[in-house]
């Protein structure tokens, strides 16, 4: 799991016996964009689906499966979920909370700054994600189109 990485194992032992296993059946939600996110996950098993509300629909901008971690953002800016995540199959995540992480700070400065940055490396790889597909979009639209869509909203 790539928010682990270069974890020593006594810190990830130590960071999982006080984060809970979360279970989320098909079709419920982890989150919804807007609620208040203290906490992130690690799926352990099962996918799901990221989605954002725009002009009263929900689209899906990814999925996501076994391995990977969302909620990291709210969990880094304190912000609101900037995206709904809904199980699309049955599913068992760990959950990381913002305190949970406060007790890795404590207990080990570097391997706590690790985690952070693995965190900040998967939001960039997202980021690099998004503007690849965007540019793409703006290639395939006409840029009054485009304009219109995308930078008016």
């Amino acid at each position: 799991m790539a928010v682990f990485g270069g974890i020593h194992a006594d810190i990830l032992q130590f960071l999982l016996d006080a984060c809970p296993l979360i279970h989320v059946a098909a079709d419920d939600f982890f989150f919804r964009e807007g609620d208040k996110g203290e906490s992130m996950f690690v799926l352990e098993t099962g996918k799901v689906a990221v989605t954002k509300v725009w002009q009263g629909g929900d689209y899906l901008i990814g999925t996501l499966a076994e391995g990977d971690c969302f909620g990291e953002m709210s969990v880094m800016d304190h912000c609101p979920r900037s995206a709904s995540v809904r199980a699309t199959e049955n599913c068992v995540a760990i959950e990381i909370s913002a305190a949970n992480l406060y007790r890795v700070y404590a207990k080990d400065l570097k391997q706590f700054a690790l985690i952070q940055m693995n965190m900040g490396r998967e939001v960039c790889r997202r980021l690099r994600d998004a503007d690849s597909r965007l540019f793409g979009a703006k290639r395939l639209i006409p840029d009054a189109a485009f304009e219109h869509v995308f930078l008016a909203n």
